[in-house]
Parts: structure tokens; C-alpha cells; sequence
């Protein structure tokens, strides 16, 4: 029996700066769904960079987002994507019909240093670790 090939799932990961907690996000998504979800980041407001404790605690376990840089929310971007993940930007991330919505309650890891960044990190992979159980076994 022939089935048709299932889209990937898709999830947007939107805070204010796009520069640190959605980041972390969308590597952690990126790095251990082995290009099985297709991953977008942005920020309603983004920075003019991304954070650097956030980088260096990323790095700490192996994922390189030293080359990312914050990005705009649009509302092509929320359009795209199946699952919309806010960290923290309230009312400024468009809302679509059909469209599955979660807001993650996370410190800002802005101004913190790396030990401050640290759990922001850890518990962001539990998440996301969740979050690809969820997306993956739906699928099937």
C-alpha cells in the first residue's frame, strides 16, 4: 500500500529580541530533530545581535549559533509554520486560524551571564525534547 509522503512539521519560535531564549529554541529543534521539523526563529522587536552568553552556553553542549542572527516576525512566517512557539511577546505574534499555539514561560537570558543562562538552556532542551516526541509520533 502507497502512502503519500507526510509534510514535515513546522515550528516558529518567537520572543521579543529573537536573540536568545527562541534562538536556543530553534538550534536545540534544528540540532536533534535530524532535519525532521522544519525550524523557524524570529522576534517581534529583534536585536541587533545575538546574545552572547547564549551563544557560549550553547556551545557548551555542542551546537554552533554563533552565525544566527535575529530575524523580524512576519506574518508569512507564522502562515508557514504548523506550531507556534511565544517565549514572552505577548500580543504582537499574529494569530492564524488552525494554527497550534503554546506560550513557554522562560526567563530572559538578556543581560545575564552564562551561568544565568545555563538553566534558561537546560530546560528549553527538555522542552524541545518533548516538543519532537509530540511532532514525530503524530506523524506516524
Amino acid at each position: 500500500m502507497l502512502s503519500t509522503p507526510l509534510k514535515k512539521p513546522s515550528v516558529l519560535f518567537v520572543c521579543v529580541h529573537n536573540a536568545g531564549r527562541s534562538q536556543m529554541a530553534a538550534a536545540f529543534l534544528s540540532s536533534l530533530s535530524d532535519g525532521r521539523i522544519e525550524v523557524r526563529s524570529a522576534g517581534s522587536a529583534p536585536a541587533a545581535e545575538i546574545n552572547p552568553s547564549a551563544v557560549a552556553a550553547m556551545t557548551e553542549v555542542g551546537i554552533d549559533m554563533s552565525a544566527e542572527v535575529p530575524k523580524v516576525l512576519t506574518a508569512e512566517a507564522v502562515k508557514e509554520s504548523d506550531v507556534v512557539i511565544t517565549m514572552g511577546c505577548g500580543d504582537t505574534c499574529p494569530v492564524f486560524p488552525g494554527k497550534r499555539y503554546e506560550d513557554w514561560v522562560l526567563e530572559d537570558p538578556a543581560g545575564q551571564g552564562i551561568d544565568g543562562v545555563r538553566p534558561i538552556r537546560d530546560e528549553i532542551r527538555a522542552r524541545i525534547e518533548n516538543l519532537i516526541t509530540e511532532l514525530l509520533e503524530n506523524k506516524a
